[in-house]
């Protein structure tokens, strides 16, 4: 009668405790755009631990929240309450997506593990001291390089070549930032093209922003994303002006693409996504994140919306077709 019982005590503490059925359960933290926002990078995500042997369920517990919650989308006090959440929840290592989400992340734990998804510009914003040799706790993925500038402006011309006058929209300050419009600055010039700079941190300012392009009289836009994330999450309201001004517009990512947008030559966020998993999995098994180089994006696709550009009465290059990865109708 003892035996039975205490094979009946094993079965029902099994049954009562299923995620620690097949050894140690491990607490992940997530601060990115929801399934509604963003539903293919959660996707991403999710697959990418999988692939690494951490399932949901199982073996492992992620704490989800997100980015894009409450009125004021990336308010700093908001993110940084919802990464002491997870701090709280006993989270061994937190992914933070965009930069806001990232300093929110850095700025509420000194200790906790910090996996970057898409950081713009890591070194020039304090997230780390090296890409080589993070120190600290942040390591993970950058979504930029300096050099991609001048593609994105050739890609463009090409689509409008008689432009005289080009816009470039840009976020939040940063080193990066500043390079990059003092880099594409000279390119324009080398072309004999003027650049009108505007920014946009905030909602609000994309209509600001807009009309100073209109009073310059720009003929097409670069729209680069080097620290605020408001042109993601705002991604309708900024398709939806460029539409309105019927500006060829060069975005920051193919998401915007797919939600309208003309065009973007941009990494793939998916894999950021994805190959989050991989620093995760380094960070569990006792890697410290200090020792872990950050990554670089070392492929970029060209995305064109060839709907949007019929919409704008533009003939897009056949040589320019061939080399589109990600057509969108």
């Amino acid at each position: 009668m003892n035996r039975r019982h205490a094979i009946i005590t094993a079965v029902g503490l099994a049954l009562a405790l299923p995620l620690r059925a097949q050894g140690r359960v491990v607490r992940i933290g997530y601060l990115g755009p929801s399934a509604e926002t963003a539903p293919k990078l959660l996707a991403a995500f999710r697959e990418g631990l999988a692939a690494q042997g951490y399932e949901e369920g199982r073996n492992a517990v992620v704490e989800y929240r997100w980015t894009n919650a409450g009125t004021r989308m990336n308010d700093e006090s908001t993110l940084v309450a919802s990464v002491r959440e997870l701090v709280a929840k006993k989270s061994e290592v937190i992914v933070a997506s965009i930069d806001p989400a990232i300093a929110a992340a850095k700025k509420a734990t000194g200790t906790v593990p910090i996996v970057m998804l898409n950081a713009s510009d890591p070194v020039g914003l304090g997230f780390v001291k090296s890409l080589a040799h993070p120190g600290g706790n942040v390591t993970g993925l950058t979504n930029q390089s300096p050099e991609v500038i001048g593609k994105k402006l050739q890609v463009l011309l090409e689509v409008v070549p008689h432009a005289k006058r080009v816009g470039m929209l840009v976020s939040g300050p940063s080193a990066l930032r500043d390079d990059t419009i003092a880099r594409t600055r000279e390119l324009a010039a080398s072309r004999g093209i003027a650049l009108q700079v505007v920014e946009a941190t905030s909602a609000p300012a994309l209509d600001t922003a807009f009309a100073e392009l209109k009073r310059g009289r720009a003929d097409a836009l670069l729209v680069v994303d080097t620290g605020g994330g408001v042109f993601f999450t705002e991604r309708a309201r900024l398709v939806a002006l460029a539409a309105a001004a019927r500006l060829p517009v060069m975005y920051a990512n193919a998401e915007i693409v797919e939600s309208g947008g003309l065009m973007s030559y941009a990494q793939n966020s998916i894999d950021n996504y994805r190959r989050a998993a991989v620093f995760i999995d380094k960070i569990l098994k006792g890697t410290k994140p200090g020792d872990i180089p950050v990554e670089q994006p070392t492929k970029f696709e060209l995305a064109i919306n060839l709907k949007t550009a019929k919409a704008l009465g533009l003939a897009i290059p056949p040589s320019l077709l061939l080399r589109v990865d990600r057509p969108i109708d």
